[in-house]
């Protein structure tokens, strides 16, 4: 998951900032070099690859902003020495200039702190193989859970647990996400040549009718050469890395919720409420969105479903945003080849003042504040400085749709450490968009 605090404005500053970064990609055959990393990934999809897997069963209560789950995790041990313990990321655990509100704490200052963040709470672990409970820890302010093994884990060798969990999200006030709040932040962060720190709330929320959960579970931290990569620190970039895993997921949610997700829906049961089952393999993360009346457009490349994914007042903007990713789609798939998935969803959320748009894997983001019609009455009435934004925003657009598209190749699919190397996975997308 990458976030793009100015998606939608390709400053000189921008440009300036990437020329130098996609001069050494050229100079140094970076992108040939990542182009041969792409082969290999798509010709280890082709092959049977035992990778990590989860299989979660999610509830979710939109109304209530709240969920609760299970899941069952499969680890592989691709080390050089036995490990006894597993860690896990909560991500949406992680707090910027604070710590987590101690339990049973009477602050009220902590309490108000943490209603507008997101949470999740680890219930219970055990065994998959015999069901016994397991003893787990939360460490690193509550970011990290360590689940003890009753037996340790040979080079090659795997486990699988048990995971209960359950969850809330806050609810962003729609001030938060219009475009003259996204505008004001973007100049004065220009200004001040500050990038804001990125919070757990941009991706977990509700906002405007729209519900994003992008790390709504407890997910493996990355075990690189026989050591965990446990600690996650807050950055102006991106916060998740995860290892590519196969998923399967079942969202409950009450009749009338529309859910999508970083996979392919395979299935719908509704007896009252609605129970989809999507599928995914070799994803890096999974996010959900959920909402009330949306609409979708797709088109087909290839064997890839593209859907663009809006609120019904901003269709035009929608089918915007649908034509410039097919068109994105279809010149990526002839240079790169095939991407990852057979579903990429674009979507329109809400995003928070400072983040334009962000990306998953088969799920690209971007807020809902640029998804305008600067004709109609209500931007009339806005104040001048937004009114001559129109060309940034409107010419803009179709550049953040390639770059978003152009992530599921570099980062989805080709993956590295986004806070220790950023640049692989961003210049290749700009240079591609």
């Amino acid at each position: 998951m990458n976030g793009h605090n100015k998606p939608l404005n390709v400053s000189w500053s921008r440009l300036f900032l990437f020329l130098p970064l996609l001069a050494a990609v050229v100079s140094s055959h970076a992108t040939q070099k990542a182009l041969e990393r792409l082969q290999s990934v798509e010709g280890a999809q082709n092959k049977t690859v035992e990778r990590a897997k989860y299989q979660i069963n999610l509830r979710l209560n939109f109304d209530l902003r709240s969920y609760a789950g299970s899941e069952r995790v499969r680890w592989i041990n691709r080390g050089d020495r036995p490990t006894a313990a597993l860690y896990f990321h909560l991500y949406s655990n992680l707090r910027v200039g604070q710590s987590m509100p101690a339990s049973g704490s009477n602050s009220a200052a902590l309490v108000v702190a943490e209603a507008d963040e997101p949470r999740i709470e680890v219930t219970e672990v055990r065994s998959a193989a015999d069901n016994e409970r397991l003893t787990f820890v939360l460490d690193d302010q509550g970011t990290t859970l360590r689940v003890n093994l009753r037996e340790a884990v040979a080079p090659g060798g795997s486990a699988e647990v048990l995971l209960s969990f359950k969850g809330s999200v806050p609810e962003i006030d729609p001030d938060e996400t219009s475009i003259t709040t996204h505008v004001i932040k973007q100049v004065s962060a220009a200004l001040r040549g500050e990038r804001e720190i990125r919070r757990a709330r941009d991706i977990n929320f509700r906002s405007r009718g729209m519900m994003l959960l992008g790390t709504s579970y407890p997910v493996l931290a990355v075990h690189d050469g026989g050591e965990w990569q446990r600690k996650i620190e807050p950055s102006v970039g991106d916060i998740i890395f995860n290892e590519v895993a196969d998923y399967e997921v079942s969202v409950e949610a009450a009749s009338g919720v529309m859910v999508f997700t970083s996979a392919t829906e395979l299935e719908t049961k509704s007896e009252g409420e609605t129970v989809k089952t999507f599928t995914g393999t070799a994803l890096r993360d999974f996010a959900i969105i959920a909402g009330h009346g949306l609409r979708v457009e797709e088109a087909v490349v290839g064997n890839t479903t593209l859907r663009s994914i809006f609120l019904p007042p901003h269709e035009q903007a929608g089918k915007r945003v649908l034509a410039a990713g097919t068109n994105a789609l279809r010149i990526f798939t002839a240079r790169f080849g095939p991407p990852p998935f057979k579903t990429i969803n674009i979507a329109e959320v809400p995003l928070v003042a400072g983040l334009g748009s962000t990306e998953f894997a088969g799920l690209d983001v971007i807020a809902s504040a640029f998804y305008v019609d600067f004709d109609s009455a209500s931007m009339r009435n806005l104040p001048e400085i937004i009114r001559e934004q129109r060309p940034s925003v409107e010419q803009s657009l179709e550049w953040t749709v390639g770059h978003l598209v152009a992530h599921q190749w570099w980062g989805a699919a080709v993956g590295n450490n986004p806070a220790r190397e950023p640049v692989l996975d961003e210049a290749l997308s700009c240079w591609s968009a």
